[in-house]
């Protein structure tokens, strides 16, 4: 499921009796690392304080034009922009109506009306207010605007009769919202599959044979991943790093050996496989079961190569778009292109050492994306700035 994390997200409360549920709305947006803001119509401060939203949301809310006490303008127009969705929750018939023919005698009606975003709306009200012919209009042409309303729930009312008209529980809202936000996503109904992190190779228990990498390409990668609404599996090696998305299913390994059995546990069902991985290519051959003592000047260790995952992946494509990496010191081109066709790669992203910003234990990264056609070259970057550029290649080819 999508992540709301750092969405900025604009709620309208009318006057309705379900406002009192907002509180719980405003909490769930903030759970989910969104950035929650609050405009009221004057008459839903009977049914809900300002007080209550502007503490859970962190954030004044406002309800008129001007605030009588400073002389502070709001600017509407300002925060229509601001917002990447806003909800109207409950939206009353009266608000409904006002809606569907344009008035705006209030903020919260000239805010909605001056929104770039996409606007939801969760109706609320009594069972014969929601089945009157001109709510029902209203609806429609709230629909034909573009506009996005989540179904009613069907319960017992605040009037006592029982059926459709109560506003979707703040749970349901959010639900609502991410599937929806997800089906427009270029990746929705993909599933990625992503390796990170590097592997070490056991020498004894307190010794092991690794490289350098941190995981962070990798990780910046799932993250835009399951921002394009990507189902994202990353098994990672051990890095210190942690998932701002939690929707990202993370496995955790630690040898080759055991990122070649995740890899393939996960491998046949994907639509997408993005090797990012510094895996060893060694490990030794024998285990120490006890820590090793520093009683001889020299250590010599017989080492054996692991198993190739990206290679293995290549031999047992079937449906996967197969994506590698190639991190290189000398004839990058020359051995990317080698490994590209050897590997039965899509494309493959070269990184070079000798680029100074590149490489390990960065926070940027400088790489060339190669295919059997061509070579683009990309200047240096932010990691997650790369990734965004690897998804854009990868969505491209996948239209």
């Amino acid at each position: 499921m999508i992540s709301l994390n750092d969405k900025k997200v604009l709620i309208g409360v009318t006057a309705g009796i379900a406002a009192y549920k907002i509180a719980f709305l405003v909490r769930l947006f903030i759970k989910e690392g969104a950035e929650v803001k609050v405009v009221m119509t004057p008459k839903a401060k009977e049914f809900v304080t300002p007080l209550t939203l502007s503490t859970l949301s962190k954030n004044d809310v406002i309800i008129s034009f001007t605030d009588k006490e400073s002389e502070v303008w709001n600017n509407h127009v300002d925060l229509g922009l601001w917002a990447d969705f806003m909800l109207i929750a409950p939206a009353t018939a009266n608000t409904l109506s006002k809606m569907a023919h344009g008035q705006s005698n209030n903020f919260l009606l000239a805010t909605y009306l001056s929104a770039k975003c996409p606007v939801y709306v969760a109706p609320a009200m009594d069972l014969d207010m929601y089945r009157h012919p001109s709510t029902k209009k209203s609806l429609e042409k709230l629909n034909i605007f573009g506009n996005v309303v989540i179904p009613v729930g069907n319960g017992e009312l605040a009037s006592g009769l029982s059926g459709e008209g109560r506003m979707a529980e703040p749970e349901e809202i959010i639900s609502f919202i991410k599937r929806d936000i997800a089906k427009q996503l270029p990746l929705n109904g993909k599933k990625i599959l992503i390796t990170a992190g590097p592997t070490y190779e056991a020498i004894d228990p307190v010794r092991f044979i690794g490289n350098h990498s941190s995981g962070k390409m990798g990780y910046a990668i799932a993250e835009e991943a399951a921002k394009l609404g990507a189902e994202v599996i990353l098994v990672s090696g051990p890095s210190s790093l942690q998932l701002k998305n939690d929707g990202i299913n993370r496995v955790d390994v630690v040898s080759a050996k055991e990122m070649y059995d995740a890899v393939h546990l996960y491998y046949k069902e994907v639509d997408v496989a993005i090797a990012a991985a510094a895996v060893s290519d060694y490990r030794p051959i024998t285990k120490a079961t006890q820590k090793i003592k520093k009683s001889d000047p020299k250590l010599t260790l017989e080492l054996e190569k692991t198993q190739d995952i990206l290679l293995s992946m290549g031999e047992k494509k079937q449906h996967q778009f197969l994506i590698g990496f190639a991190l290189e010191t000398e004839n990058e081109v020359e051995n990317a292109k080698k490994k590209l066709q050897k590997k039965n790669l899509d494309f493959i992203v070269l990184n070079s050492l000798q680029d100074k910003g590149a490489g390990f234990q960065q926070e940027t990264n400088k790489v060339r994306i190669i295919d059997k056609d061509k070579v683009q070259s990309y200047e240096l970057k932010s990691k997650e700035k790369v990734a965004k550029d690897i998804l854009k290649e990868l969505v491209d080819r996948l239209v």
